[in-house]
């Protein structure tokens, strides 16, 4: 069972690439031999070959005989000519690129730090970078003094005499890698100068002094609460100083001695008793108090 499917499988693998054969064939014979072609007498004369084809004869029977294609390692870019150029090949410090076709020669590059001598790249030099321009000997030289140049590996060339616009002037002379420099002048400008925004002008103006009168405003609160709060602590001061004056200059209230008529009943007697020992008590309190502040005025 195995066997059978591995050759099916071989068997359509063959199929498909006779298909795909004789697909290639049919192309290869539609696009072989002369592509453009003009009738004259009998036989017809090629005009252009097919794209990798050389011509073999300009004239004859059947327009397929008159063009063949170039040989492996060959190739032409001409629809008219009787023999294909060899392919280029890459040597030294080349480097490939793409390869050779019917129809396209070898491209090849350089390694870095090396540019293309020619345009086929046919040899390698040294890159000269700017404000350099290419020199014999396959070398590099520095722009002579008057020209510059802005690319790697290109030749200089020599300063404008001249801004490229009429309202421009020149501010600067050019060096080894530049041009010269220009700018642009207007005559307006020139002779009457741009007045300043008074705006503009006038806004840093307003917010320092804006800072400033803030900054007094907070000075001056400051300096009113604190003469306030001291002005309220010397009136608490003094309002305390006058009570304790005042205190101090209370006369005390006289007593009057009440003097009862004694008579027999005993509670009489004690109140009396009683009442006469408070007033000699108060008296003698009355004493004592103008002796202290007699001998207080006294000291």
């Amino acid at each position: 069972m195995k066997a059978d499917s591995s050759m099916a499988a071989i068997l359509w693998a063959m199929g498909v690439s006779l298909l795909m054969h004789s697909c290639l064939c049919s192309v290869e014979q539609t696009d072989r031999g002369c592509m453009k072609w003009t009738p004259k007498g009998a036989n017809v004369c090629c005009e252009a070959c097919y794209p990798g084809h050389r011509l073999v004869k300009e004239c004859g029977l059947d327009p397929k005989d008159l063009c063949t294609p170039c040989e492996p390692g060959m190739f032409t870019v001409n629809p008219k000519h009787y023999r294909c150029d060899t392919c280029s090949q890459c040597v030294g410090a080349q480097v490939y690129m793409k390869p050779c076709t019917a129809t396209t020669d070898t491209q090849c590059g350089c390694k870095e730090g090396l540019t293309c001598g020619d345009a086929r790249c046919s040899f390698c030099v040294k890159t000269c970078n700017k404000g350099q321009e290419p020199a014999e000997k396959r070398s590099c030289r520095t722009c002579p003094d008057g020209t510059f140049n802005g690319q790697s590996h290109q030749m200089c060339k020599p300063w404008s005499t001249k801004c490229p616009n009429p309202d421009q002037k020149i501010v600067s002379t050019g060096d080894a890698f530049t041009d010269i420099r220009c700018e642009n002048v207007s005559i307006g400008a020139a002779s009457r100068p741009e007045k300043p925004d008074p705006t503009a002008a006038a806004w840093p103006l307003f917010m320092g002094l804006s800072v400033v009168l803030i900054a007094f405003g907070i000075i001056i609160l400051t300096i009113i609460f604190s003469i306030q709060a001291k002005k309220k602590k010397m009136c608490i001061v003094a309002k305390n100083i006058w009570l304790k004056r005042k205190e101090d200059e209370k006369e005390p209230i006289p007593q009057t001695l009440i003097i009862r008529t004694p008579t027999d009943d005993p509670r009489t007697l004690i109140a009396v008793e009683c009442s006469f020992h408070e007033a000699q008590q108060e008296q003698g309190s009355s004493s004592l108090d103008s002796r202290d502040s007699s001998e207080q005025l006294i000291a």
